[in-house]
């Protein structure tokens, strides 16, 4: 294995424990709350930010030699904003629902935080490859936090789970999970109890 696969797939491995862009860092949690009452949405949108992470970290990478660096950050939005207009209209074609569910949260991957901090934090200093995999790794990092999240949510709210109805029609159903401010307190339960456990983990 080349010094740089090693690399990348450190930077991979990091993303997904140990600099969690959402537990570590709480970036990119508009998303997470607002997107987490539905796993099919949930999955569009983890998918989402995965593909655009890749592509906007390998672009950016490609080009990190001859990019000013004066106007990097421009450069940079505008090469995501292509991307999430791509994921757009691929899920306006084929998911119109999920794309009008999802609303302007698709649009919202352009100022995403996790997004932004990869290429500029990441890309512009290291090779295609490595970043592409930190791109992956913030992705599913992303993914292990909102997914779980929704697979709680949507069952005590909906009693479905995908859609599917998992939970039978006499339970009373916790209406308040599937509202916003639920999301905030599921996604803050879910990082104090990973910190928990990274705590007891250290100190054993």
């Amino acid at each position: 294995m080349s010094n740089g696969s090693a690399k990348g797939i450190a930077a991979l491995k990091r993303m997904l424990w140990e600099e969690n862009p959402v537990i570590g860092q709480i970036l990119g949690i508009c998303s997470a709350l607002a997107v987490t009452n539905l796993v099919k949405n949930t999955m569009v949108m983890c998918l989402g930010l995965i593909f655009t992470l890749m592509m906007s970290c390998l672009t950016v990478s490609l080009m990190r030699n001859v990019i000013p660096r004066r106007i990097r950050m421009i450069i940079q939005v505008l090469i995501i904003a292509a991307y999430v207009i791509f994921i757009k209209i691929v899920l306006d074609a084929f998911l119109p629902e999920i794309s009008n569910e999802l609303g302007p949260y698709v649009g919202l991957i352009i100022t995403n935080c996790i997004v932004m901090g990869r290429t500029e934090g990441y890309a512009m200093a290291n090779k295609p490859l490595d970043s592409v995999l930190d791109g992956i790794g913030a992705g599913i990092g992303y993914s292990l936090v909102l997914l779980p999240i929704a697979m709680i949510r949507e069952p005590l709210g909906l009693g479905t789970f995908c859609g599917f109805q998992v939970i039978p029609a006499g339970w009373t159903r916790w209406n308040m999970m599937v509202i916003a401010p639920s999301g905030f307190f599921a996604l803050a339960t879910y990082i104090w109890i990973v910190r928990a456990f990274k705590t007891g983990k250290a100190k054993g």
